[in-house]
């Protein structure tokens, strides 16, 4: 199966639409080590809970060279569990550039099947991630209006709206249920949310916000279609460090969450 056929089975399967994310700081830990234990101890404990899983690549990033290695951990546990993994990197940039991004964060066990992308240089430069991501079975998720209040400088007024109509139209090449290009929309919007759905009908929606940016579950029932498909809500920091390092908090928060949406779309 592709991604997004993974992804939907996976929420028909285990009646869940949670996208767990994993965004570990080294603050929190005592040491590299500590870290990729308790991360790894995590998604394991949150995966009954979880649809997918969106490790943030700054975090990874962050540490060098035993992040990389610990990505690939995480990637690789994922694929173990049949999580199917979203890469959060937001990557965009022209020709060769956007051909060795894709490449880098699409192929390879350290990459997602999934990654986030950002069109903002022109639509263009989509192209060789969608290449890419059609190639290996993957998908992208293009962000069209992201969660934070910021958001508010450049997008909307028209731009997020085409935005979503080339999602659509690149869409349009394929078949299936859901297609391979994505749409970043912040839950922190929910009042936009039913919009971009009929507006993007094969495109599968990223939520992110849920928790400790504030979105609430009871609010996000217009971004999903008929049957709760067509969308993942993602919490990161409220799942991954909902009690400390506590992995029992971990694992009630992912439950919670799970049951929120459930009971938002029943």
């Amino acid at each position: 199966m592709n991604f997004a056929q993974a992804v939907t089975d996976r929420t028909r399967r285990l009646n869940t639409r949670l996208c767990v994310g994993l965004d570990p700081r080294l603050g929190d830990y005592r040491d590299a080590e500590h870290l990729r234990a308790h991360t790894l101890d995590v998604l394991e404990a949150t995966a009954p809970y979880a649809a997918c899983v969106k490790p943030q690549l700054a975090f990874y990033e962050a540490l060098g060279l035993d992040g990389m290695r610990i990505l690939e951990d995480v990637c690789a546990a994922a694929r173990t569990l049949g999580l199917p993994v979203l890469l959060d990197a937001k990557r965009g940039d022209i020709g060769t550039t956007a051909q060795a991004y894709a490449q880098g964060w699409l192929t390879g066990r350290h990459a997602g099947a999934a990654l986030t992308v950002n069109p903002f240089l022109g639509f263009e430069t989509l192209t060789p991630f969608v290449d890419t991501a059609r190639a290996s079975g993957g998908a992208v998720f293009v962000l069209v209006k992201t969660s934070n209040p910021g958001q508010a400088d450049l997008q909307g007024h028209g731009v997020s709206e085409r935005v979503a109509d080339e999602i659509t139209r690149l869409n349009a090449a394929e078949n299936g249920e859901y297609a391979s290009v994505g749409a970043v929309v912040g839950a922190t919007h929910p009042q936009d949310l039913g919009a971009f759905r009929a507006r993007m009908p094969r495109a599968l929606l990223l939520l992110p916000g849920l928790g400790a940016q504030g979105a609430t579950a009871a609010q996000l029932a217009p971004a999903f279609d008929a049957g709760g498909t067509g969308a993942l809500a993602s919490a990161s920091r409220g799942v991954q460090y909902a009690q400390g390092l506590e992995v029992r908090g971990s694992v009630q928060a992912a439950r919670t969450f799970r049951d929120e949406l459930n009971a938002a779309l029943a």
